[in-house]
């Protein structure tokens, strides 16, 4: 008699679901995005050029961006899980690049819960630097962690892509994290008000975590439309990649 737990059936639904999770995580990024640029647009005496996305939380509607940060943190946990379960059905495990996957999906949620301190003279009447809370601290941490995960990630998957033999995507995944990596240090470079970097430090950081959303979503739908034979008709996983 077949199991119920590892049947026909549990594995066809087991596919199902990893399809869901790689939607949920192509969906993430560009949600994300629109939402921040729609937001930056039209909040009163909000300057995108120069104030960063997490300012957004801060006043009468903040709980907007709050909840963007919380949305999107956890369609990138569905993400970290879908990319983990459809690689596994190719034999081609990467559980360090879902795990960093993972960490950036923490740091946005993080950054839903506690958030931003005042900084480049939003919201007005604030200082432009130096306002240092507990809860503006716990939200730089998970903001760092995020965007170190998401560095991370980009190059464990380069390596990863090398050794499947997947040039195009090696490079543009070293690429993308390396533009991540760089773009966010111009940022907090720009945040910390240094002189020809503030006016242009919410600029950078929009280019940035575009570019990195951008590698994701593109992750998302390359490992779904990869894996989606096996996903489809129930294949045995592969032998070999690690």
């Amino acid at each position: 008699m077949t199991n119920g737990l590892d049947g026909p059936e549990a594995r066809s639904n087991q596919r199902s679901w990893t399809k869901v999770l790689l939607r949920c995580g192509a969906v993430g990024g560009p949600l994300f995005v629109i939402a921040f640029l729609v937001e930056g647009a039209t909040r009163a005496r909000y300057n995108p050029l120069r104030h960063p996305v997490s300012s957004l939380a801060l006043g009468d509607l903040g709980w907007t961006q709050s909840a963007n940060f919380l949305i999107t943190g956890l369609l990138m946990l569905a993400l970290a899980v879908g990319v983990r379960r459809a690689l596994q059905t190719r034999g081609r495990g990467s559980f360090w690049g879902s795990l960093l996957i993972g960490m950036w999906a923490i740091g946005l949620l993080g950054a839903g819960v506690f958030v931003t301190d005042p900084v480049s003279g939003y919201p007005p009447g604030t200082p432009a630097f130096g306002e240092h809370s507990f809860r503006g601290m716990l939200h730089d941490i998970f903001s760092l962690a995020g965007f170190a995960g998401l560095i991370a990630a980009g190059i464990v998957f380069a390596c990863n892509f090398a050794r499947w033999e997947e040039k195009g995507w090696a490079i543009y995944s070293a690429v993308s994290g390396s533009l991540v990596a760089i773009g966010f240090v111009l940022a907090s470079v720009g945040f910390t008000q240094a002189e020809g970097y503030v006016g242009i430090a919410g600029l950078v950081q929009r280019v940035t975590v575009a570019v990195g959303f951008c590698w994701l979503t593109l992750l998302a739908i390359h490992v779904l439309k990869s894996c989606a034979p096996v996903l489809l008709e129930g294949m045995e996983p592969r032998n070999g990649g690690s």
